[in-house]
């Protein structure tokens, strides 16, 4: 859905836009027997009933909603606080493992602690794990940092070309697929201050060719993106610790995982003191648009957008009794197509009724024939974009596009 927000709540009520009468498929996965657990960002659109909310519906939950630092900060400066089973919690009572606490580790630390009480019932679960990774502000941990430091000083214009090449050759893309070219920020309603009017400011959303930086702005830029892939080689090594510890109970090959993102890369100018450099926790900056160019190879615009920059992302699944190791699908699925999916893998039936509510008809259609490599059937329609300022429509091999 090009956004977290309208995203997280249609893939939680199976819609596109509902109402007071949407349901969670949560509530419908413990009556089977299943045990509830989630842990992550919680951001929802407006419509979405405060029935469906994460604290409301999961048995255990550790929430906080919108935008927040990866580093803790005191708790006297908190402005957007964490919730554990829906009690707001101080962040001195954020139990973690690793110190300094940061956040992409002490989310995966209370799911794996709920893990451990529900892995020995031998009894079904469903793990909820929206990361904030890698949402701004780059903060990341120094030692990750060092991993890539100086690993991008080729710069986004052949790491780009570089990225698409291998995408073909890999089969992800079609060998037809083109590389759209370079665009600068086109998002005109968000900015950090609109009363700056300072050189990096003004600079900040528009695209330079690498070879026109100098060698100071050449290791400024190789920083942030050091410090962008910093975050995700963080949530990688956490995502491995929840694989780790369903393979010690021995029930890998008996757990479906899927991974997929929220939107395309985000070119946001949210920097708060370009003086302070991306990475420490006193710091509050974002990618670069040319960067996240780079992340959205080899499609157009960013995330908020419907063209494809904005609305495709990937989708990893794994599930050895259904899906076969390393096949690709070229099937096209949405976010509101989870919901039913994960009825079809639990055996569920939709509700016509839940408690005194009428349902509202799924909008979606179960992905387990393209888990297969089956085809999927009908032809749907698809909605993407964050607002009417961002619409896309597609059904087909038609899309519209709304831009302003």
């Amino acid at each position: 859905m090009s956004k977290c927000n309208p995203t997280r709540s249609s893939m939680i009520t199976g819609l596109y836009h509902g109402d007071s009468n949407s349901i969670s498929f949560v509530p419908l996965l413990k009556d089977a027997g299943y045990h509830t657990i989630m842990s992550g960002k919680e951001h929802f659109d407006s419509w979405v009933p405060q029935e469906c909310y994460f604290a409301k519906t999961f048995d255990h939950s550790f929430t906080f909603w919108a935008t927040t630092e990866y580093f803790v900060p005191p708790a006297d400066t908190f402005e957007r606080p964490f919730y554990l089973d829906g009690r707001k919690l101080l962040t001195s009572e954020i139990e973690a493992e690793i110190l300094p606490k940061y956040k992409t580790d002490f989310i995966t630390d209370y799911a794996i602690r709920w893990l451990n009480e529900i892995i020995p019932k031998k009894e079904p679960f469903f793990l909820l794990l929206p990361y904030h990774a890698a949402h701004y502000p780059l903060q990341a941990r120094p030692e990750d940092i060092a991993k890539y430091r100086g690993s991008y000083l080729n710069g986004w214009d052949l790491i780009r070309q570089e990225r698409y090449e291998k995408m073909q050759t890999l089969g992800i893309l079609d060998s037809a697929t083109q590389l759209s070219p370079p665009e600068e920020n086109t998002n005109r309603f968000r900015k950090a201050s609109y009363q700056d009017f300072s050189e990096e400011r003004t600079n900040f959303p528009l695209y330079h060719t690498w070879s026109s930086l100098t060698e100071i702005e050449k290791e400024h830029k190789d920083l942030e993106m050091a410090v962008y892939a910093a975050m995700i080689d963080r949530m990688d090594q956490n995502i491995g610790r929840i694989i780790q510890r369903v393979e010690q109970a021995g029930q890998l090959d008996n757990t479906i995982f899927i991974f997929f993102s929220d939107n395309g890369s985000c070119p946001f100018d949210s920097n708060v003191d370009f003086a302070i450099p991306p990475g420490p926790a006193d710091s509050y900056r974002c990618l670069s648009p040319p960067w996240a160019n780079v992340g959205n190879t080899p499609y157009r615009l960013y995330k908020q957008n419907g063209h494809e920059g904005g609305a495709k992302t990937h989708c990893i699944v794994s599930y050895p009794p259904l899906i076969r190791k390393g096949s690709f699908t070229d099937e096209i699925g949405h976010v509101v197509d989870i919901f039913p999916t994960i009825l079809e893998l639990a055996g569920i039936s939709y509700p016509n009724q839940d408690e005194a509510k009428t349902t509202q008809k799924l909008a979606g259609r179960s992905l387990v024939p393209a888990f297969m490599g089956r085809q999927l059937e009908g032809n749907p329609y698809f909605i993407s974009g964050t607002s009417e300022a961002f619409r896309m429509y597609r059904k087909g091999d038609w899309k519209l596009v709304f831009f302003f």
